[in-house]
């Protein structure tokens, strides 16, 4: 009962936040957030407010999903519509606290526009955090996900589109030109789904502290039924490190259960992907700044997560039930920051020369020592990418691991040196 009081007082400081930026948006003449532009063009040709408008549109996308879900439609569902006056009033409250502002000039209209979209994000990013209530909005969206099995990413960008389309038909019906929907709607489209994953991806350690779960100890449960825990080596590598023969034959010589590429069969089931799609996204960021900003309409929900965010969890799930049901090797994939508080677990990090690398693996690719380069500059980056923007640690920091090895000694002097770091560590 705490916890959904607290949840609940998160989210009411989030709508208020959230209100705050859309009149911030708002005050920037330059347009305004998709889902309030209906309401601001109508507010604009009529006597009512911004904030009553949006009072009746949300209403009416509550119907609208009373109509799709029918039977589906829960008891829950209707707390929209209080939660959807209280914004509406939030909206005319922050608009009022916000009257002298009337910026004239374009570069402060769009500094207001920015200022706007970075106090929506955080108050996007709040309501989520609290996780008790969607606005009408994104519940529309999730509906429709529901009714006809759509991507929550593509329906969000859809509605977003709708409503902004709409918006930009009824202000050229009442004023023959854009009025209430200008480029601002737009860059609000982008950024603040931007900013809320941002804040997200970075407040995360927040989240346990304010919600922590309660959860029987592990090691204490392992003790009252008398269990023994298992062991496990977490093998991160640099490419063309020879990783997998090293902890294939690693798992040979102790009698342990492997997992490289098992792990993708593994979640396949769990994520709808296929293991080709799993594998072409697993381990890979090109770009944190593009990747936020492409899978930015996921911000919006705490059910729905961007694809590879989504064969992230499943894998760390996987990795983190491997660990506790029996003695394995476990390559990559972030399992060394996973399983970082197992305390059987060895955390080892393997690397090698350049050189070393390039003349491996144009041996076993049958490639130019060139293309062997380019393709171990592209691995170790995307994969470096990956560890940092998942875990927010630097991939290959050595104080982050129990052991730390050159592999151009060979693969048996790497496998031994990891089963002595074994027995130092007293784990067999």
């Amino acid at each position: 009962m705490q916890e959904k009081i607290k949840r609940y007082a998160i989210f009411l400081i989030g709508l208020f936040i959230n209100s705050l930026g859309v009149s911030f948006i708002t005050k920037a003449d330059l347009g305004t957030s998709p889902i309030s532009s209906i309401p601001y063009v109508l507010s604009l040709k009529f006597s009512w407010t911004l904030g009553e408008f949006t009072i009746i549109f949300n209403v009416f996308i509550v119907l609208l999903q009373l109509i799709l879900l029918r039977k589906k439609f829960k008891l829950e569902y209707w707390i929209q519509i209080p939660v959807t006056f209280l914004f509406g009033y939030f909206i005319d409250l922050t608009m009022v606290f916000l009257d002298f502002m009337n910026p004239q000039q374009y570069i402060l209209k769009m500094l207001a526009l920015l200022v706007g979209c970075l106090i929506l994000g955080f108050g996007v990013y709040i309501e989520v955090l609290a996780d008790v209530v969607m606005l009408p909005g994104e519940s529309l969206v999730r509906a429709v996900v529901l009714t006809w099995k759509t991507n929550f990413g593509n329906t969000k960008v859809a509605f977003d589109a709708s409503m902004s389309v709409a918006a930009a038909v009824l202000s050229l019906i009442f004023f023959h030109r854009l009025n209430g929907v200008r480029e601002g709607t737009i860059i609000a489209a982008l950024l603040v789904g931007f900013i809320a994953r941002l804040f997200g991806r970075l407040s995360a350690p927040i989240k346990p502290l304010l919600f922590p779960e309660k959860t029987e100890n592990q090691s204490a449960s392992n003790l009252r039924n008398n269990e023994i825990q298992p062991n496990v080596v977490a093998i991160a590598r640099q490419y063309g490190c020879r990783g997998h023969e090293i902890g294939q034959l690693l798992a040979k010589k102790l009698g342990y259960e492997f997992y490289d590429r098992e792990i993708i069969k593994m979640i396949a089931g769990t994520t709808g992907y296929s293991t080709a799609y799993i594998k072409e996204r697993e381990e890979k960021m090109t770009n944190s700044f593009l990747f936020d900003l492409v899978n930015q309409m996921y911000a919006y929900t705490s059910e729905d997560k961007a694809p590879k965010d989504k064969i992230f969890e499943a894998e760390s799930n996987a990795i983190r039930k491997l660990a506790k049901t029996k003695n394995c090797v476990i390559i990559g994939r972030c399992s060394d920051y996973i399983l970082k508080d197992n305390d059987h677990c060895l955390k080892v990090y393997l690397y090698s020369d350049l050189n070393e690398r390039i003349c491996y693996l144009s041996a076993k690719k049958q490639i130019t020592d060139t293309e062997a380069g380019k393709q171990i500059a592209a691995e170790d980056k995307a994969r470096s990418d990956n560890y940092r923007y998942y875990t927010r640690q630097l991939w290959g920091f050595a104080p982050d691991y129990d052991l730390n090895i050159n592999t151009a000694f060979g693969v048996e002097y790497a496998v031994d040196l990891i089963i002595d770091g074994m027995k130092q560590k007293k784990i067999i």
